[in-house]
């Protein structure tokens, strides 16, 4: 994020935060876990790929009996996402795609030809124990979830996160109506149930700050 909580701008290009010492330290964390998670507006606005980017990465991965890539799994409530989408034609690990109840016959039309996606209803809203109960059946057990703003507050508001890992851009975005980081919503972590800093350090020019949300009250 930005110094002001930003995770974009109002551009219709996306907005660089990381440095490229960031990136290959969240290549290093994505290579260690089971599944990566979106929600929907992310694969919109950004249409990412989601995957290991270092070669070296992939191999150790391969050579420990895994996919190169993670499980990608997003949120979507409607389904009404394109099928063409990066994050369902790259990787060798497919792909899991939450929706409400409702939603469901719908977009398993619209994916019908996609063989390595899993459309599967998962509450009315979407619910997010249901959705990890799912994964944790598909053998996920480090899920790394990127956002957007939504889904951060979605699961940080639940209480299920297990660690927060904040990199801090040098620079404002400034923009009143610029997407943040979480938006409004009742937190578990408050000034009576501080989080714990488990790391602080610079990552080429990005301030890394590392939180285990199993922190002390007082």
């Amino acid at each position: 994020m930005s110094l002001d909580g930003r995770v974009d701008d109002l551009s219709r290009e996306r907005l660089r935060l990381s440095d490229e010492a960031d990136f290959d330290e969240v290549d290093e964390l994505r290579a260690g876990c089971d599944a990566i998670l979106v929600g929907a507006g992310t694969v919109r606005a950004d249409n990412p790929r989601l995957l290991v980017r270092s070669p070296e990465r992939q191999r150790r991965r391969l050579a420990g009996g895994r996919p190169a890539h993670l499980l990608k799994v997003v949120l979507s409530a409607s389904g009404e996402l394109d099928p063409a989408a990066r994050v369902f034609t790259t990787g060798d690990a497919g792909a899991v795609v939450y929706v409400a109840d409702g939603a469901r016959a719908g977009t398993e039309r619209r994916f019908a030809g996609a063989v390595t996606v899993d459309v599967v209803a998962a509450g009315d809203p979407v619910d997010l124990g249901t959705v990890l109960a799912d994964l944790a059946r598909r053998g996920v057990r480090r899920l790394m979830v990127e956002g957007g703003g939504a889904v951060h507050t979605a699961f940080l508001t639940r209480g299920l996160a297990d660690e927060l890992r904040l990199a801090v851009a040098p620079f404002f975005v400034g923009q009143r109506d610029a997407p943040r980081f979480v938006r409004p919503g009742v937190f578990p972590q408050g000034p009576g149930a501080r989080m714990r800093l488990l790391e602080s350090r610079a990552v080429g020019d990005m301030a890394v700050l590392r939180y285990t949300t199993e922190g002390e009250s007082g």
